[in-house]
């Protein structure tokens, strides 16, 4: 009696598109939280405008007096 199972290995290196599908979705997640992190989406507004007020105090230039 003799034995007719067989066992193929193939071992292909592929195409890549996996990887390239892992790179461009890592780009697309640190832009994202980039965006809505530090960047124009991220909701806070560093303006420093206060509606144009403006203080000037003036300090006044009196002498000691001498001891």
């Amino acid at each position: 009696m003799t034995d007719h199972n067989t066992v193929v290995v193939k071992d292909g290196g592929g195409s890549g598109a996996g990887m390239i599908l892992g790179i461009i979705a890592v780009i697309a997640i640190v832009a994202a939280i980039w965006f809505f992190a530090i960047g124009p989406g991220s909701g806070s507004k560093s303006n420093t405008n206060d509606g144009g007020t403006t203080i000037n105090v003036e300090v006044p230039t009196i002498a000691p007096n001498p001891s």
